[in-house]
């Protein structure tokens, strides 16, 4: 997806075009992505200790709309946790003449080791989302669902975002992106507004972002990403 949505998703080691396959094997609306980043973040806190990341994931989209895929990256949260590994699917399209378009999902995070010494920290969770978009601007909202015992925080948890992208320059995008995300009453004390500015030209992204959270320091990432037509 479109955890593009998201997240700012990374970048990576330059594959050859000897990798690809040709196009007598290419299977149509098949496609990969690779990256690095400085900092894998989510919904602006870092996932990575503000330590590098690198991602990757395979995605299916078909001209009904139809798509489907999975994503992976390292992850550090200092505990057993070392790898992040999503599961969505999900249709999207135009509505119509109008010029706005809509996009429904649901996302599955997963953190396949983060119980191995603790069983109680298994900590999966899902997501339904909603987004529609016109012209430059889109809003999403993202609500909690199918949460292990780990990640009660999730239960409910409602995250609404807005953004804008504009092509400043040739092939200069200029994206803003304001969030909250809000929990239920058991953890309301943790409800926070993140925020963050971005500028990417052929794969590379300099962003800066920064939450309401307490003692969260602004952070610039660098990163540089690859889509990869199978």
């Amino acid at each position: 997806m479109n955890k593009a949505l998201l997240k700012l998703t990374l970048a990576s080691t330059l594959l050859s075009t000897s990798l690809i396959s040709t196009h007598a094997l290419a299977v149509e609306g098949l496609s990969a992505n690779v990256g690095l980043s400085s900092n894998y973040l989510w919904r602006n806190v870092s996932q990575s200790d503000d330590g590098a990341a690198i991602s990757g994931g395979i995605d299916y989209a078909s001209e009904s709309g139809f798509y489907a895929g999975t994503w992976a990256s390292n992850i550090d949260f200092g505990d057993d946790a070392s790898y992040e590994l999503d599961l969505y699917f999900g249709f999207g399209g135009d509505i119509g003449d109008t010029g706005f378009g809509y996009d429904v999902g649901y996302i599955y995070y997963a953190y396949p080791d983060s119980a191995e010494s603790d069983s109680d920290n298994e900590y999966n969770f899902g997501e339904i989302y909603g987004g529609l978009s016109y012209s430059y601007f889109s809003i999403s909202a993202n609500y909690g669902i199918h949460n292990d015992d780990g990640a009660k925080w999730n239960d409910s948890a409602l995250y609404i975002s807005g953004d804008a992208a504009f092509e400043v320059a040739d092939g200069l995008e200029l994206a803003f992106h304001v969030g909250n995300y809000s929990f239920d009453d058991d953890y309301d004390d943790g409800d926070y507004t993140d925020y963050g500015v971005s500028l990417s030209k052929n794969g590379f992204t300099l962003a800066l972002s920064d939450t309401d959270i307490d003692n969260d320091d602004m952070k610039v990432v660098v990163s540089y990403s690859i889509d990869i037509d199978l």
